[in-house]
C-alpha cells in the first residue's frame, strides 16, 4: 500500500498508519515533489499528473505490483489522477478528506480557489504556519464546522519535518487550484475504491464524498467518527481499522 499524504507535510503523516499495518502488508509512504526531504525542483508549475507520474515512477522503481494507492487531501487528487493516467497500476484506492475536479458551488469555488491563492503573498511575508492557522479558522468560521480537527497533530508534524520553501507552497497551491481542470471522471475508476472523511469536514468535501459514492463504481464510503480534515491523525484507532477492513476484503477476494 502507497500512502501519499496531504498538502505542506511529508510522509509523516502516515507514520502511524503505516506502523499499524506493515506486519500484514507492504507499506510505503514517501514526500510529494516540492515536500520534505524530496524538497522543489525546476518546473515553474506543477500538476497532479506531475504528482501522479512522480509516484509511477516509485512503483516501478520499488517493483511495487499494483499496489493499493491511499491519499488524504491534496494526497486524493494525486490518487484520483493516478488511477486515471495508470489504470493498471494498481488494485484498490482509498480516497480520503478528497475532492474531485467537479466545483458544485460559489462556496467552494471560494474555499478552494480563491482562499489558497489569497495567501501566496501572505505566506512570503510571514511564513505559512502562522498563515495556516488563520485559514483553519476562517474556514471553519465560514463554515460552521470544527474542520480543522486537533490541529495540534499538523503542528507537530510540521516542527519535525523539514520546512518547505515559499516558492515550492505556490507551486503546490496552485497545483492544487489548477485540478479543477483535471480529466478524472469518477465512472473510470475501475477498481474498489474506499471513501473516508471526517465527520467534521468542511461541506463541500463531505458533498464531494457522496459525489464519489454516487459516480465510482465499486465503492464504500464511511464518516470517520470526531475527525476534521485530517481524519488518519485525529482518529487513527477508526481510520485503521476501516483500511483493513478494506485491504482483508481486498485480498480475499484476490484469492
Amino acid at each position: 500500500m502507497v500512502f501519499v499524504h496531504g498538502a505542506i507535510l511529508d510522509h509523516s503523516q502516515w507514520d502511524r498508519q503505516t506502523e499499524a499495518l506493515c506486519d500484514d502488508y507492504t507499506t510505503v509512504s514517501y514526500d510529494v515533489r516540492g515536500h520534505g526531504r524530496t524538497g522543489g525542483s525546476e518546473p515553474a508549475t506543477y500538476s497532479m499528473e506531475l504528482f501522479a507520474d512522480d509516484l509511477a515512477a516509485l512503483v516501478s522503481e520499488l517493483g511495487l505490483d499494483r499496489p493499493v494507492v491511499c491519499g488524504l487531501s491534496t494526497g486524493g487528487c494525486v490518487a484520483q489522477a493516478y488511477a486515471m493516467r495508470y489504470p493498471d497500476g494498481l488494485s484498490g484506492l482509498v480516497l480520503a478528506d478528497t475532492f474531485s475536479p467537479v466545483v458544485f458551488d460559489r462556496l467552494e469555488r471560494f474555499q478552494r480557489l480563491v482562499v489558497p491563492r489569497l495567501t501566496i503573498p501572505f505566506v512570503r511575508l510571514v511564513g505559512y504556519e502562522r498563515v495556516e492557522k488563520v485559514m483553519v479558522w476562517f474556514q471553519e468560521r465560514l463554515s460552521g464546522t470544527p474542520a480543522g480537527g486537533d490541529y495540534g497533530n499538523v503542528e507537530r508534524l510540521r516542527e519535525r519535518g523539514p520546512p518547505m520553501a515559499t516558492d515550492e507552497f505556490a507551486k503546490v497551491i496552485r497545483a492544487v487550484s489548477r485540478f479543477t481542470d483535471s480529466s478524472v471522471v469518477l465512472g473510470d475508476i475501475d477498481v474498489p475504491t474506499l471513501v473516508l472523511y471526517g465527520e467534521n469536514e468542511l461541506p463541500f468535501v463531505r458533498r464531494h464524498a457522496a459525489a464519489f459514492g454516487d459516480g465510482i463504481p465499486t465503492v464504500t464510503v464511511r464518516a470517520v467518527p470526531d475527525a476534521g480534515h485530517a481524519s488518519n491523525l485525529d482518529n487513527p484507532a477508526f481510520f485503521e481499522d476501516a483500511l483493513r477492513e478494506f485491504l482483508d476484503g481486498l485480498r480475499t477476494v484476490a484469492r
